[in-house]
């Protein structure tokens, strides 16, 4: 049965099981998921699981603390999801797939991450990157330039992508009226002035982001067996 507080409201029974961080940080990313980093507050994480800011502030310091934690979980799992037992050129490319999708997946991932490029899961996926250049026997001299390329590309691509997706309503008939509008502005530019833009209009209305994005993938991997040959 429901309490009543000091004014006569209702109030929602408490949690009797134990609570985990790792709980906390599930709920926080099903709130970011569903209604955006503006929803996650303590207070609704109270109302969620049913406990007190107590309980929430004995495994968090903050919102900025969940939000940071939040990122390092989905990234982790990432890392985790392509631990396979496939070559380092694959991997390679498993890795920045899976960044993309998590970002696509989790659109508030890449917000926090420009924000704070050095959290400890993102370190871990540049040290697996590193650690892959390393195997596909990239010379020393160019793996760091390599690994950033690889990594500002996966983060510069999948934000702008999910940002793309918020001013859309997600829905394909959306993405796909933003497309034809754009494809037939292109259409009418001078071909003489543009004539790449001119020629692409149909490629345009007809890509599929994510197949470009792994297209850049397989460029960058194409990039890196010529510095081998050097």
């Amino acid at each position: 049965m429901a309490k009543r507080t000091a004014n006569g409201s209702a109030q929602s029974p408490r949690r009797t099981d134990s609570l985990s961080r790792e709980l906390i940080i599930q709920t926080a990313i099903e709130i970011l998921d569903s209604d955006g980093e503006s929803a996650l507050t303590l207070r609704a994480l109270t109302i969620r699981l049913k406990t007190g800011y107590g309980a929430i502030y004995h495994h968090v310091a903050d919102k900025s603390d969940l939000l940071a934690a939040a990122t390092d979980d989905v990234i982790t799992r990432v890392l985790s999801g392509t631990a396979t037992a496939a070559g380092p050129r694959d991997t390679l490319r498993l890795l920045a797939q899976g960044l993309f999708d998590a970002i696509h997946t989790h659109p508030w991932v890449g917000g926090e991450l420009s924000r704070q490029p050095w959290r400890p899961a993102l370190l871990d996926f540049y040290e697996s990157i590193g650690r892959l250049l390393d195997a596909l026997a990239v010379p020393e001299g160019a793996r760091f330039d390599a690994a950033g390329t690889l990594v500002n590309y996966v983060l510069g691509v999948a934000v702008q992508n999910a940002a793309n997706a918020r001013h859309l309503t997600g829905r394909d008939a959306d993405r796909e009226a933003f497309l034809n509008t754009t494809a037939a502005q292109w259409a009418q530019l001078d071909p003489a002035r543009y004539p790449f833009v001119h020629a692409t209009v149909t490629q345009l209305r007809e890509h599929d982001d994510r197949e470009q994005f792994l297209a850049g993938i397989d460029i960058f991997l194409a990039g890196i067996a010529a510095l081998r040959q050097k």
